[in-house]
């Protein structure tokens, strides 16, 4: 087995999650890692036990480096994954894939350009559950798609004082809910359903109109508080709160709720898909098991077993029934697809992973929803 080599790039909450999950896999070798200078990159080098650390220039002259990960706030996703595949590496980079839908149209025609496999981490398609579901839409075990309800509800920016760089629109783009777990319930919601949203119709509500910005430097979901003379209070115009309604291509609609303010609710991605046949509910929390509500006989719950798994869903199983697989194990299932692309040098034709366009529909259908709140009205995709 030919051993690839991997750099991670951003070593915020998500990039060590990346690290943990590449580790995973019996051909990877995490063998260097990015930051924004090299003094912060030894740090977190030694830290993660990665052996090399480098600034973004210097690693991208490593030839011995065949793939980059990109997790770096939003702003930096675009030009590093263009210099990426400029490179000649192939890229994984992190939702969003830009912070505007021409420079995700960039980044698609470069990569179809190069050949080089590029993906957008929507790692959430790949609780085994999820693919579950939409191997039983295909096989016909729902029916007709009458109403899509989801949710994603979150309570990290419950207070004055919580902060994060996603705050800052320079940084994060105009959207911040809806570009941050929204563009996850919306790319679950077309994967299971296999329906296109064609218009929506949003209102964002921004709870806190202004935040208090930590002066000194705190690590995300640390739940750190500081002394009052260290925090700057700064405007909010990014939303804290987002309903969308939603029309779809077969002609049915649907209503999503995204929320970052939601006490209690620490990563909750809830889905009801109501069918001709059969409604399925899923809950992010509760990842290895799906309700599914019958009419005229008994409502079951269908919990991971790979026995009682369709084939196509059984491949994202690495354990039996009753051996709980969560939030980690999405990310090595995903990179398991890519890699074996990487393996063979090219983007397949229709590859199983989310991949730079797919990563370009979620920005296109954010840019309306923004779009939509701010003329208070319907928008097409």
């Amino acid at each position: 087995m030919n051993r690839i080599n991997v750099a991670v790039v951003g070593t915020g909450f998500i990039g060590p999650a990346h690290v943990e999950a590449l580790r995973r896999l019996p051909n990877i070798d995490v063998v260097a890692l990015c930051e924004a200078t090299i003094e912060l990159a030894e740090e977190k080098a030694r830290l993660l036990g990665i052996p090399r650390f480098y600034v973004f220039d210097e690693l991208l002259k490593q030839d011995d480096i065949t793939a980059i990960h990109i997790c770096t706030p939003n702003f930096l996703h675009y030009q590093q994954s263009s210099a990426a595949l400029k490179a000649g590496k192939h890229v994984v980079c992190e939702k969003p894939l830009a912070n505007k839908v021409e420079e995700a149209e960039e980044l698609v025609a470069l990569a179809k350009q190069t050949g080089l496999v590029n993906a957008v981490h929507f790692n959430l398609r790949y609780y085994p559950l999820v693919r579950q579901m939409r191997t039983m839409r295909e096989k016909g075990d729902l029916g007709e798609v009458h109403s899509i309800i989801g949710s994603y509800l979150q309570d990290w920016l419950f207070y004055q004082n919580d902060y994060n760089w996603r705050l800052e629109p320079d940084k994060s783009g105009e959207s911040r809910a809806i570009a941050d777990i929204g563009s996850h319930l919306l790319d679950v919601t077309e994967y299971i359903t296999g329906l296109k949203i064609v218009e929506v119709m949003a209102d964002f509500s921004t709870i806190h109109k202004t935040r208090l910005k930590p002066m000194k430097r705190v690590e995300t979901y640390s739940n750190t508080t500081l002394q009052p003379s260290d925090y700057q209070e700064i405007p909010i115009n990014t939303e804290d709160h987002a309903n969308v309604m939603l029309r779809f291509d077969n002609g049915r609609t649907g209503v999503v709720t995204v929320s970052q303010v939601s006490a209690g609710r620490k990563n909750r991605l809830n889905l009801e898909i109501s069918g001709s046949k059969a409604t399925f509910e899923w809950n992010s929390e509760r990842p290895s098991e799906i309700w599914i509500g019958k009419r005229e006989a008994a409502n079951q719950v269908l919990m991971k077993d790979p026995s009682l798994f369709y084939p196509e869903a059984v491949s994202l199983i690495s354990f039996p029934g009753g051996h709980n697989e969560g939030f980690p194990d999405t990310s090595k299932q995903l990179f398991k697809e890519v890699y074996a692309a990487v393996a063979a040098g090219k983007q397949p034709e229709n590859p199983s992973y989310p991949t730079f366009a797919d990563g370009l529909r979620e920005l296109l259908i954010c840019e309306r929803i923004i779009e939509s709140n701010k003329k208070q009205g319907w928008v097409k995709i």
